[in-house]
């Protein structure tokens, strides 16, 4: 076992560094290279004393100026030891850990950089890399020099003097992943630990530190890195064999985004390094100890070795206190490479023990980001006031202030600074586009947008490009003109409207007017908005039951009619009405159509029976759509009476195409838009219109005849949607299959009007009738626009080419939708028409016509402006990874009704090779083609992309039905941003480590099989799916706390609900249920699995950083396919 790092080399090497030797693969030896001249990079800082594992981000102690870390002289010299971390045969595990700090580490001043480290793989005979992995070295440079005696880790000798004099500042321009070479102080009492030898036929290697000075008075002064020198964050390929493995502790992924800490001043960028972040200087923390975290902690029992090693913010298993003194530890432990265990590995028993390529913690995780992001950026107010800024995350919770930007919650785009040329946009391959929710839901304490009157004459507009008025309109020659931000044409102002300005050229009613000063805002329409210039009547919600055998026996009906009577209590209606002006009717229907007359002055609902359906038609007009609370008896009759009309149905066919003509056609006679729910459970397979066949076919799946599975069967669906858009009537379908009932032609209509898929397979009342009942009160109450039309307008430079959602386009540039709810998201993609113009930026405007609930003709309007840039660093500095993979999953959802799945991943790798390839060309500086370097903005791609290509759509497992994929597909293509990134890489949350007294969740884990511990319980999901999964060696207080029953063996794995238990871990545990829930537009069924169960599988399905059973990769192989992609591109 060699013990030698693998550095990276630049230029000549420095004097006092002896070259050593390296090995390529298959122990041949490698073409002698100079070996690098810098120590680890982001490793240990020299002659600091490592700490105990921070909980959390670092901070400075409440209230007192941040202290610098105490000195340490140096260290002594030890063998290495032969146990591995998780196999110490005696004394807890080893957590005194060096301490990450919280930005990419800089270089030393006086020249002296820290260095690069290396991945850190654990080298295994047992397991080589696969052929295609041969290519991607791990650096480039290797040394013929024998190893020396004595290996020196301090600085080079000619800069021995002012080594360590300095902290190492500066920004944190890139992320490197690789694992450092550490110098651990060991926790591990000394007595009864087996003799520490060194391998067979190996040297003990020496290590010298240097100390630093006792005090270092330049805190935080950044010094230019030596000529010459260049600065990427790398990250190296897996190890070759025989080769040592250096690692971060399981503990601590790192990452490259570090929170700032109070008090401190950024330092100043370098010149002349491109993509330059100013980070907060690293020295002057003072570290504390790790506490121990509240909660059950896993009991070490049966299988289990040592406590694994603590997550990121969670306390410590074991808390060893580090030494502030300025002695020597009584032994320094140099960590064996193979000593560094993968988390869970020592869980596992000894014949399942499998080595990693990589270190699975060495790679960017999305938990780290995640927290970072909350960390940083979940106190302060984001304001929208400054050009180009990118908002927080969509998983940190924070308040939004309009200062003249729409906020991110109604357009989150994936790049704020756009290219200011086509060829730097065709150059660099990221998407331009924008994730727009023109009617999201906004927290309690952010006002909803304004309501603006401009009286008859209607909004202020351009009068070339008909833009509306917004804050970036430049008002002229006074006040009596205003030019477009948009196309530049100068328009008169209305002397209604007239205002003088101030003498900074602002309105004078700035501040008084939305449209002056805020980003979003509505307007009322004028009739000139209107269809046929007529102001609309109040919408109508239609219920249409299906009323065969199926749905009577699964007591669908029952359960439904009963809840309609509260239900329509509930209708939406108008900020502070009384009553809702929506009115309702009722259909129901079989083979026949069955319509209701619920006119108020009636005794007994009357029904009247449609059995053309061949050539639908509305039988009646009067008492058809009624006011709830003038006709609520005769409702409530009809409700009581469906179950029992049909309790005794035989009746198994039904139609699907007359029920929507049908919604229609009444629609149309009252002359109102409005929206048909409609209650389906079996195929459609009765002689009428838009009859359906069974076609499904499992052995289409991987070939080219695969895109036939997601388009509709026939023509007749699409035109009925055309109609139904033109008309405004939105379709809304709850179905209930127990086989395939063709959910892409069925879902088309409902998909193309803007509506909602609903589906409950095998659907029993007593166990998904919460889900459904829930689906459904949400579904009728949200906020909603009906008749709408959506148009985006840009500045001079770009234009809007490329749509993505649930909606219907007649020409280039108009979304028709039949309604819009706060749930749906529009993604567009914009192209460059002509050069942008940094001064000036771009600006985006989204305008929404539609008709409120209460039939009220308005326009909601959301600006954004962005920056240009001319440099490549600029634009990967200011992307967003959540919108890029957003769209990628619609470019992809859309791409395969038209190719084979095969080809969309293969496109989706290639543009993100692409993206990843141009960054390390242009931005990067030079370095080894075998380190992955990444943009600090997009680390978290290659995961995220990994998820959505094992996505049941693109790469569907045996079990997954053409139906389900079909749902799946229609459901993330109006996802917004905060739905698609936990969909894709979903929330695992560790229920054992919560605490009580907190209202906080625990620190989320990652999606892998290996984070779970069999002494935990976990909650995963994802939006759809909620999981509880409880490990077989649980501790029997909190299983009875949770559960109400005495052992692990006794859990129903069949309740769907928690018992209601007086106790702090069942009321919190419940509490965040219905947290979870409350956050996402549908309602999660929840799941218990037991460890070992055969629901596990499914579980399993969404650990996404693991192989899956369809083949799809893990997050690993995965980048270690990228780097490959990234290097071909390269080549």
């Amino acid at each position: 076992m060699n013990q030698q790092g693998h550095m990276e080399s630049y230029g000549q090497p420095q004097p006092g560094y002896q070259g050593y030797q390296q090995f390529a693969y298959n122990n041949q030896h490698t073409a002698g290279v100079p070996t690098s001249q810098y120590g680890p990079y982001n490793g240990p800082v020299q002659g600091y004393e490592p700490t105990a594992a921070p909980q959390g981000p670092l901070r400075p102690t409440s209230g007192a100026p941040p202290t610098s870390l105490p000195p340490s002289t140096a260290a002594q010299s030890t063998a290495y030891n032969q146990y591995g971390q998780g196999d110490i045969q005696n004394g807890p595990a080893m957590t005194d850990q060096m301490q990450r700090f919280p930005v990419s580490q800089s270089y030393m001043p006086g020249g002296q950089p820290i260095a690069y480290q290396q991945y850190a793989p654990s080298p295994s005979n047992a397991q080589h890399l696969p052929n295609q992995m041969a290519a991607m070295q791990i650096s480039g440079s290797t040394s013929n020099a024998p190893p020396p005696v004595s290996q020196s880790y301090g600085p080079p000798t000619s800069h021995r003097q002012t080594t360590a004099s300095f902290p190492p500042t500066g920004p944190a321009v890139y992320t490197q992943y690789s694992t450092p070479l550490q110098n651990i102080s060991s926790s591990i009492p000394q007595a009864g630990n087996p003799p520490q030898h060194p391998f067979p036929g190996q040297t003990v290697p020496a290590s010298t530190y240097t100390s630093p000075p006792t005090s270092t008075g330049l805190t935080g002064m950044n010094l230019p890195p030596p000529p010459g020198v260049s600065r990427p964050t790398a990250m190296h390929g897996p190890p070759l064999p025989g080769q040592s493995q250096t690692g971060f502790p399981p503990s601590q992924p790192p990452t490259g985004h570090y929170p700032p800490q109070p008090n401190h001043r950024p330092a100043a960028p370098q010149t002349g390094m491109p993509g330059v972040v100013p980070g907060p200087p690293t020295q002057g923390f003072q570290v504390h100890p790790t506490q121990p975290s509240q909660g059950f902690i896993p009991q070490q029992n049966g299988s289990f070795g040592q406590m694994r090693a603590p997550q990121p913010n969670y306390a410590a298993p074991y808390t060893g206190t580090p030494s502030y003194s300025s002695q020597p530890q009584s032994q320094q432990k140099r960590l064996d490479p193979d000593s560094i265990p993968s988390p869970q590995l020592n869980e596992l028993p000894p014949q399942q023990k499998t080595r990693h390529r990589i270190d699975p913690d060495a790679i960017p995780s999305p938990i780290q980001v995640i927290e970072d992001d909350k960390s940083n950026r979940g106190s302060e107010p984001f304001s929208t006031g400054v050009r180009g800024q990118v908002p927080p995350l969509v998983t940190t919770d924070f308040v939004v202030k309009d200062q003249g930007n729409s906020s991110p919650r109604f357009i989150r785009c994936a790049a704020y600074n756009l290219p200011c040329t086509s060829d730097m946009a065709k150059q660099c391959q990221v998407p331009l586009t924008a994730v727009i929710k023109p009617l999201a839901t906004l927290p309690a304490d952010e006002a909803p947008p304004y309501i603006v009157d401009h009286g008859e004459t209607g909004p202020i507009r351009c009068n070339r490009c008909k833009a509306y008025m917004c804050p970036y309109m430049q008002f002229i020659e006074g006040g009596r003109r205003f030019q477009c931000a948009f196309c530049s044409c100068v328009t008169e102002v209305l002397p209604h409207y007239f205002q003088h300005l101030d003498h900074t050229g602002k309105r004078m009613d700035y501040y008084d007017r939305p449209e002056l000063s805020l980003g979003s805002y509505e307007f009322l329409a004028t009739v000139d908005y209107c269809k046929n210039n007529k102001i609309p009547n109040p919408p109508a919600f239609i219920f249409m039951i299906d009323v065969s055998y199926n749905a009577l026996k699964s007591g669908l009906v029952h359960l439904l009619c009963e809840e309609l009577k509260t239900l329509l209590d509930y209708l939406p209606r108008e900020g502070n009405a009384e009553e809702s002006a929506i009115r309702v009717g009722f259909v129901t229907y079989n083979k026949v159509l069955h319509f209701y007359n619920v006119k108020s002055s009636l005794a007994q609902p009357q029904m009247m029976v449609v059995s053309d359906i061949a050539d639908m038609f509305v039988p009646l007009l009067d008492g058809f759509l009624v006011n709830v609370n003038e006709s609520r008896a005769v409702i409530n009759s009809l409700l009581e009476q469906i179950p029992e009309m049909f309790g005794d149905t035989r009746e198994t066919e039904t139609v699907f195409g007359p029920v929507i003509q049908a919604g229609l056609e009444a629609l149309k006679a009252a002359e109102c838009a409005g929206k048909l729910f409609i209650f389906h459970s079996t195929l459609p397979l009765a002689e009428a219109p838009g009859k359906l066949k069974n076609r499904d076919d499992k052995k289409l799946i991987n070939t080219d005849k695969e895109k036939v599975l997601f388009q509709p069967q026939t023509n007749f669906y699409s035109n009925l949607a055309k109609e139904c858009v033109a008309r405004g009537c939105c379709v809304d379908l709850f179905l209930f299959p127990n086989q395939y009932v063709d959910v892409a032609t069925l879902g088309l209509v409902t998909y193309q009007t803007g509506g909602s898929v609903y589906k409950y397979t095998y659907f029993q009342a007593q166990a998904d009738g919460e889900r459904f009942l829930n689906d459904l009160h949400r579904d009728v109450r949200k906020v909603i626009g009906f008749d709408s039309v959506m148009r985006v307008r840009t500045s001079t430079g770009i234009r809007a080419t490329d749509f993505f959602g649930s909606f219907y386009m007649s020409n280039t540039t108009d979304v028709e939708l039949a309604a819009l709810d706060c749930d749906k998201a529009i993604t567009v993609e914009f192209k460059h028409d002509d050069k942008l113009n940094e001064d000036n930026g771009a600006q985006i405007q989204c305008a929404l016509l539609y008709t409120s609930c209460s039939g009220q003709r308005r326009l909601r309007i959301h600006n954004l402006s962005l920056n240009c840039c001319t440099q490549l660093a600029d634009l990967y500095r200011n992307c967003e990874t959540d919108t890029l993979i957003n769209y990628f999953v619609k470019l992809a959802y859309r791409g395969v009704l038209s190719n084979p799945t095969k080809t969309v991943r293969e496109t989706l790798i290639n543009q993100s090779a692409q993206i990843l390839a141009c960054y390390r060309k242009n931005c990067a500086s030079p370095s080894s083609a075998g380190q992955l370097i990444l943009p600090e903005c997009m680390k978290l791609l290659p995961v995220y992309l990994n998820c959505v290509l094992k996505n049941d759509v693109l790469q569907p497992s045996a079990e997954v039905s053409t139906d389900d994929r079909a749902y799946t597909r229609q459901l993330a293509i109006s996802m917004d941003v905060a739905e698609t990134s936990v969909f894709f890489y979903p929330r695992l949350l560790p229920v054992h480590k919560m605490d009580v007294d907190s209202d906080d969740f625990p620190v989320a884990i990652r999606c892998s099989e290996e984070r779970l511990s069999k002494g935990g319980i976990y909650l995963l999901e994802n939006g759809l799916n909620l999981f509880i999964w409880v490990g077989m060696n649980t501790q029997h207080d909190l299983i009875q706390s949770i559960f109400n029953v005495q052992s692990f063996g006794q859990i129903d794995s069949a309740m769907s609900a928690l018992p209601l238990l007086d106790n702090p871990y069942s009321k919190k545990l419940r509490s965040m249920v219905d947290m979870i829930r409350a956050q996402r537009p549908r309602f999660m069924k929840l799941m218990i699995v037991k460890q070992d169960d055969k629901m596990e599988v499914l579980f399993k399905h969404f650990l996404m950083e693991d192989k899956s059973a369809s083949g799809g990769a893990s997050y690993v192989d995965f980048l270690c396919h990228m780097h490959k992609e990234i290097r071909q591109l390269l080549s």
